[in-house]
């Protein structure tokens, strides 16, 4: 299986550049299982396309402010998009400069304090800052939201709000769950009306998530890490929901792979620690029937997961039909509801 098979054009002018004013205004295509026929709607529109009884399961991880700036001994500019928070006001970051910096050498901070870089690992740096503050609450002062690389503009006073769930209380990824954004508290109040429960997961979602895949040969790619955790309430939720006959639902690939995770033979066990996983197709998805989720970057493995779970053929049709309807795409773009090739009748 290679790369390039999942490979789709996309005009430029339908990546998102900024959300809409309203949340849940979403665009949403439908795709249901086997070959029914795809469906333009509104993410508003849920309430009607769900059951009660019916569990939605949310990612609640909160997005650092983690872009910084800095300049180096020798004069040199440096950016700096933190990874992972580390004890001791240490960090794990990627590092963009002209020449990359070396143990030992120290950056001076545009806002203020200095880092020193004590190693590097497969592209990763480990950072050691020297600072008047906490690490974490210096950050929620003077770091930038870190949007993702494909939108070219600055992040503005907006994103601080719009670039993070409504339900975000786990503070620790360095990008959003993105699917998560079109959910406003109106909508989460008209879903509970119709009974649908809520479940939550966290797993912080690192910086490697737009890293490109470099190998040609799928199987020989290896997934960054990311921390989770799935609890012992969500995993006795989930089991209540299926008892009584209702459908489990992802709001985005990173629930899926924090249950995938947690999983062992296809049960589900509660879980807290790193994961790796990749899942592309070959790949069996039991822990979710459903999946709300944006649309992905081409030859990514985000794409290469929703094309496990619903088959890539099928997905790949939703992705033509959406690009010809012209759907806004990647974080702040549309989102489909897909449900995947053994899920129960939507």
């Amino acid at each position: 299986m290679k790369k390039s098979d999942f490979h789709f054009d996309l005009p430029e002018h339908l990546i998102a550049q900024a959300p809409l004013a309203e949340r849940s205004a979403s665009r949403l295509l439908v795709v249901p299982p086997g070959q029914g026929s795809f469906d333009d709607r509104q993410v508003r529109d849920l309430p009607d396309l769900l059951q009660p009884g019916d569990l939605l399961i949310f990612n609640d991880t909160r997005v650092i402010p983690a872009r910084l700036f800095g300049q180096k001994d020798s004069g040199g500019r440096v950016e700096i998009l933190i990874e992972r928070l580390l004890p001791d006001n240490e960090a794990r970051a990627q590092i963009g400069a002209s020449k990359s910096p070396r143990p030992g050498g120290r950056i001076q901070l545009d806002a203020g304090g200095s880092a020193e870089v004590i190693s590097r690992d497969e592209g990763f740096y480990h950072l050691r800052f020297e600072l008047d503050d906490t690490l974490e609450s210096w950050l929620l002062k003077a770091g930038r939201m870190p949007l993702p690389p494909y939108i070219r503009r600055e992040p503005g006073q907006d994103d601080a709000e719009r670039y993070q769930t409504v339900f975000a209380r786990e503070v620790g990824a360095v990008a959003a769950p993105t699917a998560g954004l079109h959910f406003d508290d109106a909508l989460l109040a008209r879903l509970r009306e119709r009974g649908v429960q809520f479940g939550h997961v966290t797993l912080h979602v690192g910086a490697g998530t737009f890293l490109p895949m470099r190998v040609e040969d799928v199987r020989e790619h290896r997934m960054h890490s990311e921390w989770l955790n799935v609890g012992a309430e969500l995993v006795a939720q989930i089991r209540r929901t299926r008892e009584a006959g209702g459908r489990v639902i992802a709001v985005g690939t990173t629930v899926v792979r924090a249950l995938e995770s947690a999983s062992v033979d296809g049960e589900l066990h509660p879980f807290a620690g790193e994961t790796q996983i990749f899942i592309f197709p070959g790949y069996r998805i039991r822990s979710v029937d459903a999946m709300v989720t944006n649309f992905h970057l081409s030859e990514s493995t985000l794409l290469m997961l929703v094309s496990a779970f619903a088959g890539k053929d099928r997905v790949f049709a939703a992705y033509d039909h959406a690009v010809q309807a012209e759907y806004r795409f990647f974080s702040y773009g549309d989102a489909m509801l897909l449900w995947g090739a053994h899920a129960p009748a939507a």
